[in-house]
């Protein structure tokens, strides 16, 4: 299978290009950086700390996708989706880990899925997408006598807010009470809020230091609080998931799937 890496150059993307290096049945094709970037042109397995693979990285991404049967996206929304574009065009398997998106941008990747491979999530992780069934069967089981809050850290460069991860948690839990997550959330609380809603789903944000990733839901009653946590010490475990991800979506036909289909958690 060959994998292309979109910001080949980043933490995440050094990452990937390890992984699709190390991977049976994966072979590193190409990988990008914008134009201008004082890597074009560096070797992607020197950049990946591996031996080198003389390919070197580009800033043309059309050129990346033609050589390509999977591009592992990390980026950024308006970045992830003029490669979508491309990628749709090429008819080449997308797999992406980019956060942020506007709901707009969400239903033009639901509409390439209908004729595409396209394999979105916010977390790669396995026991992340484990912890998102988790917390769906609790929700389903616990009524609104207890509260629902999310609790997520990252690291200070983070620059969205509340993580991809800790709204897919609350997706998680509105699907498990049959809600819509719009429709009951609280992003932020500041001042004289007044009492807390029955049934809400609340989000609360910490950034600082190096944190990888830090994510919990409490399930919390008069008598007793039930959480449900995940904490990633090192980017590597959502790296080892995009690049499995990729080599099943090069062997799936069109749809928009998520990293549960794919550990077969659906």
């Amino acid at each position: 299978m060959k994998i292309g890496i979109a910001g080949v150059a980043g933490r995440m993307g050094r990452m990937l290009a390890a992984e699709v290096q190390a991977a049976e049945g994966a072979e590193l094709s190409g990988g990008t950086e914008a134009p201008g970037s004082p890597f074009i042109g560096a070797d992607l397995g020197t950049l990946a700390g591996t031996s080198e693979t003389g390919i070197t990285v580009t800033d043309s991404a059309g050129t990346m996708i033609e050589a390509t049967d999977v591009i592992i996206d990390f980026t950024a929304p308006q970045v992830t989706m003029a490669h979508a574009r491309l990628a749709a065009s090429h008819g080449t398997a997308m797999v992406i880990g980019t956060t942020g998106f506007s709901a707009e941008q969400l239903r033009e990747l639901h509409e390439f899925g209908d004729k595409h491979v396209i394999v979105h999530a916010a977390n790669f992780s396995v026991g992340v997408n484990l912890l998102l069934g988790l917390t769906e069967q609790a929700a389903s089981v616990l009524g609104e006598d207890y509260d629902i809050e999310i609790v997520e850290m990252h690291h200070r460069h983070k620059v969205d807010a509340p993580s991809g991860t800790a709204l897919a948690m609350g997706e998680a839990a509105a699907a498990g009470r049959k809600v819509n997550l719009a429709d009951v959330s609280t992003r932020v609380r500041d001042g004289h809020t007044g009492p807390r809603p029955a049934g809400n789903i609340g989000f609360a944000t910490l950034r600082g230091g190096g944190v990888v990733g830090e994510h919990t839901v409490m399930f919390a009653a008069d008598g007793e609080r039930f959480e449900l946590t995940h904490k990633a010490a090192d980017r590597s475990v959502f790296a080892a998931g995009a690049v499995r991800a990729a080599i099943w979506a090069g062997s799936q036909g069109p749809g928009y799937y998520s990293m549960r289909d794919v550990l077969g958690f659906s």
